[in-house]
């Protein structure tokens, strides 16, 4: 059954190719908007390894725009859900599930150096930082989500260095983060270059459109990267 799933995949991609991406191991923190659609899109496309890293539950609000928000899920563990849906898809893949929040206290918690690819999805600069940080230092494929909130247009999407962003508030801290730590290394993120609309909330508005498009397009990324090294 499971071969069948991957069989108009293989049309696309060689199959040996296929076989060599099924090892790869990734690591995906925050798995809400963004992070779900990616880890989603990885599974579908032959990616057999995946770490989830995230200590949120689902809420009633969530189901604007995250692909675990259901009735049925409200209240329960976002990584635990994820898991279950994935392995929904593919009963072969393995799921490891971090419950946690990643800060400078937990983050050792997890082996970096052991992932072919680190995804960052999460909403918590300080883990942003971090996960830079440990990345640049062992030489790991890295790609992060910059802000996808108060925008409607996934169009605008794209995938860039760091330093080439624009209206983006997350990739200008980040560019100083980097600058200041003289991090020689290619960051890579996926932006928008629309302009945030001005929302007068301390809620940030969201729609589906940008950050399931996001986490498609950072899927993509990866697979296609993947492809190139082969």
């Amino acid at each position: 059954m499971v071969s069948l799933v991957f069989d108009r995949l293989e049309l696309l991609i060689e199959k040996n190719k296929l076989e060599e991406i099924k090892i790869k191991k990734i690591l995906i923190v925050g798995v809400g908007g963004v992070g779900g659609f990616v880890a989603e899109a990885l599974v579908r496309t032959g990616v057999y390894n995946i770490t989830l890293v995230d200590n949120d539950v689902v809420s009633i609000s969530n189901k604007n725009r995250q692909i675990i928000a259901l009735d049925s899920t409200i209240g329960k563990s976002k990584v635990e859900v994820l898991k279950e849906r994935l392995i929904s898809i593919n009963k072969e893949v393995k799921i490891r599930c971090f419950n946690i929040f990643l800060d400078k206290n937990t983050i050792d918690l997890i082996n970096i150096k052991e992932y072919d690819y680190v995804v960052d999805c999460c909403d918590f600069m300080e883990a942003k930082k971090l996960l830079i940080k440990k990345t640049s230092d062992y030489s790991i494929k890295f790609i992060s989500c910059m802000g996808t909130g108060k925008r409607l247009d996934p169009s605008k999407l794209t995938i860039v260095d760091l330093n080439k962003t624009s209206y983006d508030p997350v990739a200008k801290i980040l560019r100083k983060y980097t600058r200041d730590l003289k991090i020689k290394k290619k960051i890579f993120v996926c932006y928008s270059s629309e302009i945030p609309k001005k929302i007068d909330s301390k809620v940030i508005a969201s729609a589906i459109f940008v950050p399931a498009s996001a986490g498609i397009l950072i899927a993509s990324y990866i697979i296609r990267d993947f492809i190139q090294d082969l």
